[in-house]
């Protein structure tokens, strides 16, 4: 049998006290999230917005909004490229950063949230677990509940389900 990659079980949360590294499925893009608590509570967060389920390629997107000065984005070749999106319930354009030669979403940048980062957390080894859900009310019914999880019913901090 080939050797398989990518199970998070693989790494003791303890491996990663005081960063996390992870980059793009090309290797251009490089990201280091330096933060001692990662794993030490509830951290990241899942989306359900229909603009973060098509970046993701998925049902959902699995995010952490962290402190940009927590973030190290080395862009190795150059391919770090952002869209614009502003089809958004808000209205307002977030920023939607991507390697352009292997669509990897990188992070996004929202600017109602200044000093701070959306991180696409599929391209880590390990993701932490979620605090909250966002936009739950566009969940599936055949999705399951998590556990100690908030759901909103659409924005992060408001009305919850």
């Amino acid at each position: 049998m080939e050797k398989l990659t990518g199970n998070p079980n693989q790494y003791d949360a303890s491996f990663f006290s005081e960063s996390l590294k992870g980059n793009c499925l090309c290797g251009s893009v490089h990201v280091t999230i330096n933060d001692p608590e990662l794993f030490t509570r509830r951290r990241g967060h899942i989306c359900h917005c229909s603009n973060c389920r098509k970046v993701s390629g998925s049902y959902a997107s699995i995010n952490l909004l962290i402190e940009e000065d927590k973030v190290q984005i080395v862009d190795r070749d150059g391919t770090l490229r952002e869209f614009i999106d502003k089809e958004t319930l808000s209205g307002k354009a977030i920023g939607r950063w991507f390697c352009s030669r292997c669509g990897n979403p990188v992070k996004s940048m929202v600017k109602s949230r200044p000093g701070l980062v959306i991180v696409k957390m599929g391209i880590f080894p390990r993701i932490p677990a979620p605090e909250f859900e966002t936009f739950a009310l566009h969940r599936h019914e055949w999705q399951g509940k998590h556990d100690d999880v908030v759901q909103y019913k659409i924005r992060p901090w408001e009305e919850t389900l």
